[in-house]
């Protein structure tokens, strides 16, 4: 049965919203389980909300700062690199958004990423390596890739599923690491304490599972809308197909940045089924949609 592009947006920004649903009661549940085992009462939960706003302000407003920095990305010479400026501009128009700003990274692997909270604050970043793989018509379903993750504020989305991932580990190692007094362990605050220390072994797993699997979405999405936006699936897998047997890894990548490229910087969706904290689903299940995509 060929799937239409609506199909694929409803149930993919469905499941991401469980997904996020999923992460505040974790975050909630954690938060309940200090403020009570401390016993700060009511100043423990102002405290805890202050600390969350304050949190997110600083990640929200600075994180696509630092992952451009993280990867060596440096802005794109408009006449220098004329061709990707034009195509950036020219797939931006066709998605109803500002040209976002361009960067290029200095690396033999191909790969292109998308970062900001919004469409007026966003960046699109392309590798060398890239730039020299594929032909214009590829380039365009590449940057149509990107804008559609910028356009759909797929990276908004997973710069909060970052905070409360780190917020979730922060809050994580406080339990661990910092015991209350004897009376309060006592009776029910001492089954909260074992909670927390269960909470401790089980949430870095729980939160690298959920944030790759809204990754893993996001880009299946992000592969529709482009589409969508060019009307050519055919770009975007062809351009696809040459990633697939590339599989040098890009010099400047972390662990921590590599949900935000089109293909993973490490190449481990270049199998034909990845594993459970992979970021990206398989490159060949990507082209295999696309192909059979109906726009």
């Amino acid at each position: 049965m060929r799937e239409t592009l609506y199909d694929m947006i409803s149930a993919n920004k469905m499941k991401t919203w469980i997904f996020m649903i999923v992460f505040s009661l974790l975050l909630g549940f954690i938060g309940y389980i200090i403020v009570n085992l401390f016993a700060w009462g009511t100043f423990g939960y102002i405290a805890f909300a202050i600390f969350i706003i304050f949190y997110n302000l600083i990640t929200y407003y600075y994180s696509d700062r630092i992952a451009l920095a993280s990867v060596g990305a440096k802005p794109a010479d408009p006449v220098q690199f004329r061709t990707l400026h034009n195509v950036v501009e020219e797939v931006a128009l066709a998605a109803g958004i500002p040209k976002p700003k361009v960067y290029v990274i200095d690396d033999p692997s191909p790969n292109a990423f998308a970062t900001g909270r919004s469409p007026e604050n966003a960046s699109i970043g392309v590798t060398t390596g890239m730039l020299l793989l594929v032909d214009r018509s590829e380039l365009q379903g590449v940057v149509a890739h990107e804008i559609s993750h910028i356009r759909n504020y797929d990276m908004l989305i997973m710069t909060i599923a970052a905070i409360m991932g780190g917020l979730i580990v922060l809050l994580r190692d406080f339990i661990f690491f910092f015991r209350p007094s004897r009376d309060n362990e006592k009776g029910s605050s001492g089954i909260l304490y074992l909670i927390g220390i269960l909470l401790a072994i089980i949430s870095p797993i729980l939160v690298a599972l959920i944030r790759t699997a809204i990754s893993r979405q996001r880009e299946y999405l992000a592969d529709a809308s482009g589409a969508m936006i060019i009307r050519d699936p055919s770009a975007l897998a062809d351009a696809l197909e040459k990633l697939l047997h590339f599989q040098k890894k890009m010099v400047n990548a972390s662990a921590a940045t590599a949900h935000l490229f089109i293909v993973n910087p490490f190449g481990e969706d270049r199998a034909s089924i990845t594993g459970l904290f992979a970021t990206h689903p398989p490159l060949e299940d990507r082209i295999r949609r696309l192909r059979s995509l109906v726009i």
